[in-house]
């Protein structure tokens, strides 16, 4: 009688591509980030640039249900204050077919979306998230910091004195690239999460960043 085979658990790395299917990678056993390096539509560049330089408020969250891959997200209102600004309708184009490709890629039935304006870090710290996947994209500013595996003890995570302070060591997603992030909470990823953290903004700089959770 054979033995039964063990099943070798896949290295944990991260994929990088300049088209959009590289994001459909995230699927695989053993990627725990999938970076797509776009560079934004120049309109769509001006329109972040322009929206940060009012130096405005903006923090919006909603829930969209998709109940079928024919379903258009609903963002009649989304950051409505800045619809007379050159470049919104691009923008709200952007984000929807982000929101339709998310959805398809995952099957996902209802998607927390999140657009802001942020002058500070809002997780300084490294760390995980406890979702299945994360979408982030930053349209204007710096975008988040990871690190590859194997640069930080995950034991550690949460402490300032055993965080990376080299910095060769901290990767950064460029503004307008958009990151696909496995969280805990994805099956078979358990105690693999990506590794990231907000950056810190320079003194009078602001990030504008949309990211996308699958709720269901």
């Amino acid at each position: 009688m054979l033995a039964p085979s063990l099943k070798l658990r896949p290295v944990v790395h991260q994929v990088q591509g300049e088209t959009p299917q590289t994001l459909t990678r995230i699927l695989e056993d053993g990627v725990n980030l999938a970076i797509w390096q776009r560079q934004l539509p120049a309109h769509i560049s001006d329109f972040g640039c322009l929206l940060l330089s009012l130096n405005e408020p903006l923090a919006e969250s909603r829930v969209l249900e998709l109940p079928n891959e024919d379903t258009e997200p609903d963002l009649h209102e989304l950051a409505s204050g800045f619809r007379d600004l050159e470049g919104y309708a691009g923008f709200i184009a952007d984000v929807s077919w982000l929101v339709s490709a998310f959805a398809c890629l995952l099957g996902a039935k209802r998607i927390g979306l999140r657009v802001r304006v942020l002058d500070k870090a809002m997780c300084p710290r490294f760390h995980v998230d406890h979702v299945p996947v994360r979408l982030i994209t930053t349209y204007s500013g710096a975008g988040s910091q990871w690190l590859k595996e194997g640069v930080m003890d995950r034991r550690q995570l949460g402490q300032p004195g055993a965080e990376p302070t080299q910095h060769s060591l901290i990767e950064q997603i460029v503004s307008g690239e958009v990151a696909l992030l496995k969280g805990e909470k994805w099956h078979g990823n358990e105690g693999f999460g990506l590794i990231h953290r907000s950056p810190q903004p320079a003194s009078g700089e602001r990030r504008l960043i949309l990211t996308l959770d699958w709720l269901a």
